[in-house]
């Protein structure tokens, strides 16, 4: 599938689906995929999740996530049944799996391991505060811990109350570009939806954005076609 983004900025627009439905799910990534790079399939929204039928129906490149609720998703199930899934994602190929960084770090590695193995996935280790943003030190450290988890690409949000805080999570793709590690960073609320654009003009890997404004999937989330008027201004989408 051809870039939905051109010029300085590199990243991909992932587009976040979370339906209770299977069929619902597949109707939305489906007209998601007009301007889509990258479809998140948020499988702890789905009543029976499942990884077939999506792969099956949809062409453009998937990202499964199982995100529990202790890190702001709706899965509360056995975290051995949560993470199954994901393995079941990279078996069958999907192009990206989400694990969180503070899942068992066996676990971790495991799904890393999987992936390297299977040669087609690539995995995301994410780190989410929907409260606050750390300091400095804090998210470096997060940071770091990301890089040495076996992961192929980072992805660290948080919620911000100022512009101070947007401007810490902004500045790790600094420290990502020297380390040459692939890295999502933005920040979550009305203070972040800037840097929901500003991390691709940053050199993030991707940006998240609902299929409509009635479906956010986090805070200050815009819609994927909001979004890409705002990057047309820039000269950046098709």
């Amino acid at each position: 599938m051809p870039h939905k983004l051109k010029g300085a900025a590199p990243g991909l627009l992932c587009v976040a689906i979370a339906r209770p439905d299977t069929g619902a799910a597949i109707q939305a990534a489906r007209q998601a995929q007009a301007f889509a790079d990258v479809i998140e399939i948020r499988l702890d929204s789905l009543a029976e999740p499942a990884i077939a039928p999506f792969l099956q129906a949809i062409a453009t490149p998937l990202l499964f996530t199982n995100r529990p609720r202790w890190e702001g998703g709706q899965g509360d199930g056995p975290e051995e049944k949560r993470l199954a899934l994901l393995l079941q994602a990279v078996q069958a190929g999907a192009a990206y799996v989400d694990i969180e960084l503070n899942s068992e770090q066996a676990a971790v590695q495991g799904l890393c391991a999987a992936a390297r193995q299977q040669g087609g996935t690539q995995v995301i280790v994410s780190w989410h505060n929907f409260s606050e943003t750390p300091g400095v030190a804090a998210l470096t450290d997060i940071f770091s811990r990301q890089r040495s988890s076996g992961a192929q690409i980072g992805k660290i949000v948080t919620m911000a109350h100022d512009f101070t805080d947007v401007l810490r999570v902004l500045q790790l793709q600094e420290e990502a570009h020297r380390h040459g590690f692939p890295l999502i960073a933005f920040c979550m609320g009305r203070a972040g939806m800037i840097s929901r654009l500003a991390t691709l003009e940053l050199g993030g890997f991707m940006t998240y954005a609902a299929l409509n404004a009635d479906e956010a999937t986090a805070p200050g989330q815009l819609a994927a076609l909001e979004l890409l008027n705002c990057l047309k201004s820039f000269g950046h989408a098709d």
